[in-house]
């Protein structure tokens, strides 16, 4: 059993193999969303406020921020933004950004023990960010490419996510705080590509022992229906032992599946959050009834 642990300064969410699965919202990302990007780089961050409030009620567990903005400064936006976020919601807080300055500007500003999102099997990009994981004791995400680029052949991406977790382990990191990201591709162009992401999900827990995540939308991408397919496929990853991904919880198709897919895993005890979702209300005035009529053959047998 392998746990990561992600904090906030009050609230602590854990990644587990025995555990319900994480979501982690994606909303609060510029990429492709020009009015959040242009409010972010002016200081605005209305947008941002909303989003965060409405997938914490939404059911989010932890929330990815990104500052990625072409021509901003990104370190400072995105030290900005995680105060912010955290100065609203209690939820962990994942810290996504390509740029290795302003990973230390998140890691400077943030409060608590979050999730680094990311590094990669190239070795500049281990030697860079493996010593700061080590010096602020966070979790991070292993992204399974390399110099190479990413491959189509999961044992290839199963071998570079193998190699970020010893190096990590060489820096004094323990793979429970290792969280793969394998990758998952396209169904709409590789048409094997959902089953070799649920059999790189499985040796990933199996046979690396580490918490697993990924951008659950990318299994859609061009197709038509989008969230009841992301819906079925993180139904199947997390059956294959996928404990986290970054997707909107906004779409309800994704997270009634996922409250499913922890039913049928037996992490949801007793079916208790499932039955508390969606069992019907009693009719008005029911409860009343039946009350009278038990009072009614209990005056009788006396």
């Amino acid at each position: 059993m392998t746990d990561t642990v992600i904090s906030s300064a009050t609230k602590e969410v854990v990644i587990g193999f025995d555990r319900p699965f994480c979501v982690i919202g994606e909303r609060i990302n510029p990429t492709g969303r020009k009015k959040l990007a242009a409010e972010m780089k002016a200081g605005d961050f209305t947008t941002v406020e909303s989003d965060a409030l409405a997938q914490v009620a939404a059911g989010a567990h932890m929330l990815d921020v990104n500052a990625g903005i072409p021509l901003a400064d990104e370190p400072k936006i995105l030290a900005d933004t995680i105060r912010l976020v955290q100065s609203l919601v209690d939820v962990p807080l994942a810290i996504d950004s390509s740029i290795v300055e302003a990973l230390e500007a998140g890691l400077e500003a943030y409060q608590g023990k979050p999730l680094l999102n990311s590094v990669t099997g190239e070795e500049e990009r281990l030697e860079a960010i493996l010593p700061m994981v080590k010096k602020y004791g966070c979790a991070v995400v292993g992204i399974s490419n390399d110099e190479t680029g990413i491959s189509e052949d999961p044992d290839v991406r199963f071998d570079v996510a193998k190699t970020i977790v010893e190096r990590a382990e060489d820096h004094g990191i323990p793979r429970s705080d290792v969280v793969i990201d394998p990758l998952v591709m396209p169904i709409g162009a590789l048409g094997a590509a959902g089953r070799g992401a649920l059999a790189l999900i499985r040796r990933l827990r199996e046979e690396l022992k580490v918490n697993t995540t990924c951008g659950a939308s990318n299994i859609s991408f061009g197709l038509p229906n989008r969230h009841h397919l992301n819906g079925s496929f993180l139904t199947m990853a997390a059956g294959a032992g996928m404990t986290s991904a970054i997707l909107n919880p906004l779409h309800a198709p994704e997270m009634v599946a996922l409250m499913g897919a922890d039913v049928i895993n037996g992490v949801d005890r007793d079916c208790a959050k499932w039955i508390r979702k969606f069992r019907e209300p009693a009719p008005e005035g029911e409860g009343s009834a039946r009350g009278g009529r038990g009072e009614r053959r209990r005056r009788r047998a006396a």
